[in-house]
């Protein structure tokens, strides 16, 4: 009897232990945390991130995303700039046998007074899951060969580690944070919410620009999928300068697989990839009640299946909550339509940039208020997703530094600083998140659910109390397993 009651005392400690953590947990924080002064800059046409590789018409800006929506397929892009040269991609499982070939097309467009390249896309299907493959572009001229892993096949318990990257840029902090991203060796694909080039923040729009990022980033999309969201500096509308078709750039150089979910346009589809189920939204196009993108949205919710893919996310560029004082509330059309939605079937993850800073939010919902009740403040709601701001890739428009005060309720962790995001899931039931902070360069692990305990030069150690979010829609603290 008084084994039984020293078990049950340590058990009713244990709860109390939990329930004091899950109270530090919901806990909004604000981050001591500034940037050092100094607006972000863009790196000159000349550095060596932009330099184009060698060789007669050589296969340049390479780059990757899922090219199908379970996993077994890769569109595979790139831009030759003296002739088009083949559309031809050779690919196998051997780095030296290149036994198997796809061929794909090539286009060009003009915008104002710039012709791009010649853009070539080709579609490699019939992948098998969880398999490294070589291919080789540039077929016949100056070939270049690169390398990507498909997925593996999708279940309830099969891991995966997403990068979360947005309003990239190409400043010299858009270089750090890439840099800093490239150094986490489990991250296997990107989650990206928009905003790349910042093309449209020059002259003329200039779509050197789009070159320049495209060279940037190909030393990480090359190998690894990039799941593409359309932000405002995709919509490259220029009326001034007779440009009137919105993201025509972005449309050109970044396709996705829209089709295979169902959708009409390229700026709103979902893939499946190993437990996660990713829908795209578009802030850009018209969502409002009997739209295209409304009318996909309302039918795909009920094809997820989570007993196959239990983590359900949502990728998009305006958020929805968002306590800083810039872009305030211009997602807010979008998330009185759709976040019944987001409650009803139970969205754990939404992912948005747009804000040039960090936030992440409790599991909340503001879908009670009607004309007449009043009640119009977002509540804790265990059905509801955790939303998560992560427009601080590190472009020339620079941070977001003024934030409304108090910090609301709903807000759990706050910082103006560059960086990046890793969504680690172990299986049905746990997932770990952590944002880290470029911190001038350092690597920090700066937001961990709760924070992780580190070492003195931002090692991740361990995470406890770490925040879990679990497919079930519930909260806890505990250790990390």
């Amino acid at each position: 009897m008084a084994g039984r009651r020293g078990a049950g005392a340590a058990v009713a400690a244990w709860w109390c232990a939990v329930g004091l953590l899950l109270g530090a947990c919901l806990a909004g924080q604000t981050s001591e945390y500034r940037r050092r002064l100094g607006s972000a800059v863009d790196m000159p046409l000349d550095a060596d991130v932009f330099r184009a590789p060698p060789g007669h018409n050589a296969p340049q800006q390479v780059h990757i995303t899922q090219g199908n929506h379970d996993g077994t397929a890769m569109i595979i892009s790139w831009v030759t700039t003296s002739e088009p040269g083949s559309s031809t991609v050779l690919y196998g499982t051997a780095k030296d046998n290149l036994n198997f070939s796809a061929n794909g097309k090539h286009t060009q467009y003009t915008f104002y007074n710039y012709t791009s390249g010649y853009i070539h896309h080709c579609t490699v299907k019939n992948l098998e899951f969880d398999r490294k493959y070589y291919y080789a572009v540039g077929i016949g001229q100056t070939v270049r060969k690169f390398w990507f892993r498909t997925p593996p096949k999708s279940g309830p318990d099969v891991p995966y580690t997403f990068g979360l990257i947005g309003d990239l840029g190409q400043s010299f902090d858009s270089n750090i944070t890439l840099a800093h991203y490239e150094s986490n060796s489990k991250a296997q694909a990107v989650l990206f919410v928009g905003d790349l080039s910042y093309a449209d923040n020059y002259p003329y729009h200039d779509n050197v620009r789009w070159d320049t990022w495209a060279r940037f980033v190909e030393r990480n999309v090359a190998y690894q999928p990039w799941i593409w969201t359309a932000g405002n500096h995709e919509i490259d509308f220029a009326p001034e300068l007779g440009e009137t078709k919105p993201f025509k750039p972005y449309s050109y150089r970044y396709p996705t697989p829209y089709k295979d979910s169902g959708s009409t346009a390229p700026y709103w589809y979902s893939v499946k990839r190993a437990s996660a189920y990713i829908i795209v939204l578009a802030s850009y196009s018209s969502y409002g009640k009997y739209t295209p993108q409304y009318k996909w949205l309302e039918a795909e919710f009920p094809k997820v299946n989570r007993s196959e893919t239990p983590w359900l996310i949502v990728l998009m560029h305006a958020p929805w909550y968002n306590s800083y004082n810039y872009h305030y509330m211009e997602g807010e059309t979008m998330r009185v339509m759709y976040e019944p939605w987001f409650v009803k079937y139970k969205v754990d993850l939404v992912f948005a940039g747009h804000v040039h800073a960090y936030e992440r939010t409790h599991r909340i919902s503001n879908v009670a208020y009607n004309i007449v009740n009043g009640l119009c403040t977002p509540v804790h709601d265990q059905s509801a997703p955790v939303y998560i701001t992560i427009g601080d890739g590190g472009n020339q428009e620079g941070l977001a530094t003024n934030m409304t005060a108090p910090q609301p309720a709903y807000s759990a962790f706050r910082e103006p600083s560059f960086g990046h995001a890793i969504l680690d899931i172990k299986n049905r039931t746990h997932a770990y998140y952590a944002w880290h902070r470029n911190q001038d360069g350092s690597a920090m692990a700066a937001d961990s659910m709760c924070h992780p305990i580190l070492a003195a030069d931002g090692r991740l150690l361990r995470q406890f109390p770490v925040i879990d979010i679990h497919t079930d829609d519930s909260w806890c603290c505990g250790y990390s397993t």
